[in-house]
């Protein structure tokens, strides 16, 4: 089995076989004999079209049971694996382990799910529960003897084996996850493995909690709507409607999204607000406190490299990155290095333009992180003739689905798409659609959670419900989630372009997800090295722009008037603007990710000293400028510290050379067309892991990725 859980842009896998968090038992659960009896849906294969959890007939008090049925019957399928008295086989041994666990994939996929899309304090409650015991009930797998020398047997043979391509690459892969897990430890060190990795699970969780409640607690309480000026009708109504559902009336409340800066700052006029609520935004986790996360990522940091040199590792990114397509922390720290020079450059350019302009309007001020946003959109009208406000008639959101993303979608792969209202949903905002092929056949399930709400995370992301295998004989059950502010009843929904694009790169991963046409769960969908996954899904940015595409939804939500082509020129003339400012906040996440992760046992920082060690991070990388604060500080940097990306924020900025290079490709063969999204599909969607990533890549290309496309994009050449 293998559950999926979280992340960023799209759920990585949890763990081993069955997980990739994994986790080992449930020997403490409090739960009562009738429990793990009578009508619990997990306990079978859910009834509904492919195997969608039937949310109707799921209960929070379903959960704890299922984790400890599912967990009791996958260590019996292992034991009988790995105690088998015939000779290891791959169909005995591999095959068996991929069919294994599937009660503990059913409870697990949606659990964590919901635990990230709309989580209750009784979800919260049991997952510090499971965390910390689910990693324990990987461990057992992972480091279980017996187990471990019928996958080295099948490993020290591989050459002998009748078996290629796909199922080669399982016992490779196998015996790799085995050996990075301590298989090949002592007793004790497997122990103190154990100890880590129970842990290091319970921490995660509390930092996930914590950042959730804290970007919660911290939403800005605004006493009038003078205060708002600059703000759109539209935008005032909903900060009035968010005070009401926390019992402010009367009242307006900003909510914050899990990043550093925040949507309100570009348009609000009012510059001490916008103080307040940046600052509001970058002290999170490290002003004392319930929710302070200093102590927690310093513990983690400590554990995971003290993990890394038991397994002789220098520290945690040369163990993380020798499964990605870097391979190497001196390849990551070259490509971010090279970054660097240019996109501060391009940075302190465009605070030039913005004290200037700033100036220009008889403000006096020295332009901080609270001022870009705003003054960056007067220059962008000063320049460009253009507000970005402009555009938000011209993206409503049922326009920009169904007639732009699904559009693309037809037009590439031939995929068409019914809205299933038959099917149970776990939220009342969530969509369901039934997918297509050009020729009829029924390709999945997917679903649409587009609303932000107290109980999700932030940011936005893909995950499976249900997997591809033709083993099981599963199809794709996908969803993509955002965080777009809900409108007041009646209100239409008006997307920001940036919200726009964020919609096509999601389901860039959906797509990633639908195709796959591998055998084996371990090897579908998105499971391929964290540093190639958002690829696919970047590439999938292209067609909101592109002119057969955008002039099919973007038209205007009351009159259906098409967006004037002069506004289109508009959008597509500022597409490298402000890139010094997106390029260096990123890095700086990017750098400060891999700071922490470089670190030895005995670097790690006192939780006291947070600041200062990121400071020093910033400034000795080249970064640390005072008006562009890193994307995510450390205390709330949700992608390294609990979504699977620990080392690898780098990830998006590697797969854009790979994205900026095919969007060459795809424009130099014709654009959206089937013949070229079938390419596409068919060399390198439809694989998953089941091959070398860069193969893939060169399977679709043809060629090596070339950086020079990424470099005129962002600005940098």
């Amino acid at each position: 089995m293998r559950l999926k859980s979280e992340p960023c842009s799209v759920a990585l896998p949890l763990l081993a076989f069955g997980l990739t968090l994994v986790i080992v038992g449930l020997g403490g659960l409090r739960l009562k004999a009738q429990e793990m009896t009578g009508d619990n849906p997990f306990f079978a294969r859910s009834p509904l079209p492919y195997q969608l959890p039937p949310f109707d007939r799921i209960d929070e008090s379903h959960y704890l049971p299922a984790f400890e049925r599912g967990m009791a019957e996958h260590l019996v399928e292992i034991d009988n694996i790995a105690s088998s008295s015939d000779a290891p086989t791959f169909t005995n041994t591999l095959v068996a382990l991929e069919r294994s666990g599937r009660l503990l994939d059913r409870v697990a996929s949606t659990f964590f799910s919901l635990s990230s899309a709309d989580t209750t304090d009784a979800l919260d409650e049991i997952l510090g529960e499971v965390a910390p015991k689910l990693s324990a009930h990987s461990d057992r797998i992972l480091l279980n003897a017996d187990l471990f020398s019928r996958v080295r047997m099948l490993y020290d043979q591989r050459g002998n084996l009748d078996s290629e391509g796909e199922s080669r690459r399982l016992v490779e892969k196998t015996y790799t996850d085995f050996v990075r897990a301590g298989a090949l430890l002592s007793e004790e060190d497997k122990s103190r493995m154990q100890e880590i990795n129970a842990e290091l699970a319970s921490l995660q969780t509390t930092f996930t909690q914590n950042v959730l409640d804290e970007v919660n607690a911290s939403a800005v309480v605004v006493d009038t709507s003078e205060e708002l000026a600059g703000l759109s009708d539209n935008q005032i109504a909903s900060a009035a409607a968010a005070a009401a559902d926390r019992g402010f009336e009367g009242k307006y409340v900003i909510p914050l999204l899990n990043t550093s800066g925040q949507p309100a700052l570009a348009s609000l006029d009012n510059r001490e607000l916008r103080e307040e609520i940046a600052r509001v935004s970058l002290r999170r986790g490290i002003q004392g406190g319930e929710f302070d996360n200093r102590e927690v990522i310093t513990r983690i940091a400590r554990l995971r490299a003290e993990r890394s040199e038991m397994l002789g590792y220098p520290n945690h990114a040369a163990f993380s990155l020798e499964e990605q397509t870097a391979q190497t922390v001196e390849a990551v720290n070259e490509r971010l290095a090279s970054l660097v020079p240019p996109a501060v450059a391009n940075a302190r350019r465009e605070a030039a333009d913005l004290q200037a302009i700033a100036e220009a309007s008889g403000v006096e001020l020295t332009v901080s992180s609270w001022d870009w946003s705003y003054y960056t959109e007067k220059v962008r009208a000063d320049r460009y003739a253009f507000d970005a406000a402009q555009l938000r008639p011209y993206f409503e959101i049922d326009a920009v689905i169904e007639r732009g993303v699904f559009f693309a979608a037809n037009r590439l792969y031939g995929l068409n798409f019914k809205e299933r209202t038959d099917l149970p949903v776990y939220h009342p905002d969530v969509r369901v659609w039934e997918v297509f092929e050009s020729d009829g056949s029924a390709l999945g399930l997917f679903l649409g959670d587009y609303y932000a709400r107290p109980s999700k995370r932030g940011g936005a992301w893909m995950n499976a419900y249900v997997s591809q295998s033709h083993l099981l004989g599963t199809s794709p059950v996908v969803a993509n989630h955002l965080n777009i502010p809900k409108p007041p009843d009646g209100e239409p929904t008006l997307l920001t372009f940036d919200e726009v694009e964020t919609m096509f790169h999601e389901f860039g991963h959906a797509l990633h997800g639908f195709f796959s046409n591998v055998n084996y769960p371990y090897f579908a969908g998105t499971s391929v090295p964290r540093d190639f996954v958002e690829y696919p899904s970047q590439v999938n940015e292209m067609w909101a722009t592109w002119p057969e595409v955008l002039k099919n939804y973007a038209l205007h939500y009351e009159t259906s008037e098409p967006m004037p082509a002069e506004l289109l020129e508009k959008v597509m003339a500022t597409q490298t603007f402000n890139q010094g400012f997106a390029t260096t906040e990123y890095l700086a996440a990017s750098l400060l990710d891999q700071a922490w992760h470089q670190l030895t046992v005995d670097e790690i920082p006192r939780p006291a000293d947070v600041e200062q060690f990121e400071a020093t991070a910033l400034e000795m990388a080249g970064v640390a400028l005072e008006a562009v604060p890193p994307r995510y500080r450390s205390t709330y940097f949700s992608h390294i510290w609990s979504s699977g990306y620990s080392a690898g924020y780098y990830s998006y900025i590697w797969s854009e050379v790979l994205d900026a290079d095919s969007v060459e490709w795809f424009k130099q063969n014709g654009g959206l067309t089937r013949a070229n999204g079938e390419h596409f599909r068919q060399t390198l969607l439809s694989k998953g892991g089941s091959v070398e990533a860069l193969d893939l890549y060169r399977a679709f290309r043809g060629a090596d990725p070339d950086v020079r496309p990424l470099l005129v994009r962002r600005g940098l050449n």
